[in-house]
């Protein structure tokens, strides 16, 4: 009965391996290719893996590619849902300068699978579909946030939170690809600056 748990358990954790060996390779093969270049065959023969083994895992690139976009874009929701309960407006104002601040210094960071990710984008209905999806995640909490600040007289009760949401996603995500594909030269800390500013003076009190 060991024997058979512990069989299990090697099956499990080569099964991880392998994984982890093509998203590794494909991460590498999408970077220096771009997306459409890219096949599947050969991220199969970067990981070293077998073609039954790999179609386990995945069906195609589209559907690596959207686990690697998973892993990137956790860390921008993770500051996207930083605590947000301010007291007073200028509270408000410093914690959305901070988000604005890490989430386009985290495009910064990610720029070379992000370029992947918007080539995908344009092709790949798959990758489309998932990036709706992030991108509604992003407006959905931003809405949570604008409607705490509402409900604590903070910011003006006359605008929708979901529609104010959206704008303001979009300007962050207009930002994010300018950012990634090099076309804006501003430092990061003064596009913050300028776009948190029109925000809040446009929201709050």
């Amino acid at each position: 009965m060991n024997s058979k748990n512990q069989e299990l358990t090697t099956r499990q954790q080569r099964s991880i391996q392998t994984r982890k060996n093509l998203l590794k390779a494909a991460e590498l093969i999408f970077i220096n290719q771009g997306f459409q270049k890219t096949t599947i065959t050969q991220i199969i023969k970067k990981a070293d893996t077998g073609y039954g083994t790999a179609y386990v895992h995945f069906k195609n690139k589209d559907d690596i590619l959207i686990e690697l976009i998973d892993g990137v874009m956790q860390k921008f929701h993770e500051i996207a849902e930083l605590p947000f309960h301010p007291i007073l407006v200028e509270e408000a104002k410093q914690l959305i300068e901070k988000q604005t601040y890490l989430f386009l210094e985290m495009a910064q960071k990610e720029d070379r699978i992000l370029k992947v990710v918007e080539e995908a984008i344009g092709s790949s209905l798959a990758v489309q579909s998932k990036w709706k999806e992030i991108r509604e995640r992003f407006i959905k909490g931003i809405a949570k946030d604008i409607s705490y600040t509402q409900q604590h007289g903070l910011a003006r009760k006359d605008v929708d939170p979901n529609l104010v949401a959206r704008g303001w996603f979009f300007s962050n995500e207009m930002y994010l690809w300018e950012i990634v594909r090099g076309e804006n030269q501003a430092a990061v800390k003064d596009i913050v600056y300028n776009l948190s500013t029109m925000y809040v003076k446009g929201l709050y009190k």
